[in-house]
């Protein structure tokens, strides 16, 4: 990040908290948003963004963290909370357009309160190897979880998907990678961690062979999907309605 703005991950919780310090201004709003979004790639139970020590010149440059929970409400789906500002933030903040759009809380200890919900999301996530076996075994994984979240009406949809999401994996990526089914109703969540920054290519549709009908057929079964930066590579996503 900027030499001004750096953010502190602490994830071990279910809820993530990122600690920003230094001061948010058009030349670090990029480097912030990018920080947060690599903590939504992790599908944390919730994300607190404690904004103790973090100064704010321009009341506009708060409008990333309106950007940033509404890419949290679509996927993945988790709430965004802020927490800690100083005076002069809290009154900015009430008067900017996260007012009304993200919980702002006094405190750290207040933000996770109200963050940690009774009970986490049903999860179930397995690394798999750039091989062909791949495609079966994310399958099997898919199968699993519908099975033991009672979705049989999504299972076959869900086994394409994240079929279809490990084989772009194997065939650009190359790279190990970590594979999410997530439960969070109305929507069961799939997701593909692999090393590459390369966003996802289309393949050409081919229905006799497995897994060869690429992006265009996730849009099909999928009621949204996309792609997040995580790490040193990146995280694509797709909601099914469950």
């Amino acid at each position: 990040m900027p030499n001004r703005m750096k953010c502190l991950v602490d994830d071990g919780l279910p809820v993530t908290v990122a600690r920003l310090t230094g001061v948010l201004d058009p030349t670090t709003t990029a480097a912030v948003q990018t920080a947060l979004q690599r903590c939504l790639a992790d599908q944390p139970d919730a994300l607190v963004v404690d904004l103790h020590g973090l100064t704010v010149p321009d009341r506009s440059t708060l409008s990333v963290f309106a950007s940033i929970a509404r890419q949290a409400a679509e996927w993945p789906a988790v709430p965004m909370l802020l927490c800690s500002p100083d005076p002069d933030t809290a009154w900015q903040l009430a008067h900017s357009p996260v007012s009304g759009l993200v919980p702002v809380r006094a405190s750290r200890s207040a933000a996770l309160r109200d963050a940690q919900r009774p009970g986490a999301s049903p999860r179930l996530r397995t690394r798999l190897q750039p091989v062909v076996d791949a495609c079966r075994q994310a399958r099997e994984l898919a199968t699993e979880a519908c099975a033991r979240w009672h979705l049989p009406e999504v299972a076959d949809a869900a086994r394409v998907v994240l079929s279809e999401l490990v084989a772009n994996g194997v065939r650009h990526a190359r790279t190990p990678m970590e594979v999410t089914l997530t439960l969070r109703r109305p929507y069961l969540h799939v997701a593909v961690h692999d090393g590459s920054v390369a966003a996802p290519r289309p393949v050409t549709a081919d229905l006799s062979t497995t897994g060869g009908r690429g992006i265009l057929l996730i849009r099909e079964l999928a009621q949204r999907w996309g792609t997040l930066p995580a790490g040193n590579g990146k995280v694509v996503w797709a909601s099914l309605a469950a």
